[in-house]
């Protein structure tokens, strides 16, 4: 059928533009995953929606096609923790992989997925690897305790093939906001989702309320999933789309972490993760907080019917 007149719907401006329906967003974003449109019409797509910005409906709709379509991971023993990581180290150390340890060693599966969007980054799956965990090569049932990383072909080839479209164009495009949300599990799961700019906290917590999601929802250091550790962040949880204030965003942010180091290279991130894990340095509080937050949410999912 083709999205030509999708495009012509989105792609009249910021202005201009008309939001399409849940169904429609489906549809259009089932199109793009399943490689049955032109180039140029996934470049038109991915520029109209970078100047048009996606609504909550829109959203849900690019994450219905989303999980119609992955290769689903088995149901594990309790809710699933969901870490995406696809932003990387910029100015500060990923501390992603530390969260996932520390999460794992309280006893909960933890999934982390991910590609590289850029070449520049220090990413999850380096540290990972430094660590001794490489990427699993096929989808399987995570077990308690247990740390998985997941890249994202792994789950859906069309996904990566969209997101690999930054590449090519220099913007992000509705996949690198569906990756942050989706839920790559036919159990339960708590996905750890975060955000850089205040907006988006919006347009996140409405598409988890639309959509039902278990989540955590907090700004995150650097586009990562794991907490700031020099900032007290707003934290609010999600049961099955039901909001739970979790914790109040406090001002200010510390000029420094005791321990964290100013280097990002990947030797020097994995050593600060095993010194943490080993108790030589101490775990930040807002690391330590979110663990906790985490927990709590993974209980009352696991408890509720």
């Amino acid at each position: 059928m083709g999205i030509s007149h999708y495009i012509k719907e989105i792609g009249r401006g910021a202005r201009g533009a008309k939001p399409l329906t849940r169904e429609q967003a489906t549809d259009l974003f089932g199109q793009v995953l399943d490689g049955t449109v032109t180039d140029l019409e996934v470049g038109a797509f991915c520029l109209a929606m970078r100047i048009k910005g996606e609504t909550p409906e829109e959203m849900a709709g690019f994450l219905d096609a989303t999980h119609a379509r992955l290769d689903l991971f088995p149901a594990s023993d309790l809710p699933l923790i969901v870490l995406p990581s696809y932003n990387g180290a910029r100015k500060l150390p990923v501390l992603t992989p530390l969260l996932a340890l520390l999460l794992a060693r309280e006893g909960l599966p933890v999934l982390l997925h991910g590609a590289s969007t850029e070449s520049t980054r220090v990413l999850t799956s380096n540290v990972l690897a430094a660590l001794g965990t490489n990427p699993i090569t096929v989808v399987r049932k995570i077990a308690v305790g247990e740390i998985a990383f997941a890249p994202t072909e792994l789950l859906s080839t069309g996904l990566k093939r969209l997101l690999d479209v930054r590449r090519v164009v220099g913007l992000r495009n509705p996949a690198h906001s569906v990756v942050k949300l989706m839920q790559p599990t036919a159990g339960s799961c708590i996905v750890i989702a975060s955000y850089t700019h205040p907006e988006y906290a919006q347009s996140m917590a409405a598409t988890f309320e639309l959509t039902g999601t278990s989540a955590l929802l907090s700004r995150g250091l650097e586009g990562e999933s794991v907490a700031d550790p020099r900032r007290t962040a707003q934290v609010d949880g999600f049961i099955r789309g039901q909001r739970i204030a979790m914790q109040e965003q406090q001002a200010g942010t510390l000029s420094e972490v005791e321990g964290l180091p100013r280097e990002i290279d990947i030797d020097t991130t994995a050593d600060y993760t095993r010194r943490v894990l080993a108790g030589t340095l101490p775990l930040p509080m807002a690391i330590a907080r979110q663990v906790e937050h985490i927990k709590q949410l993974a209980q009352q999912l696991a408890d509720s019917p």
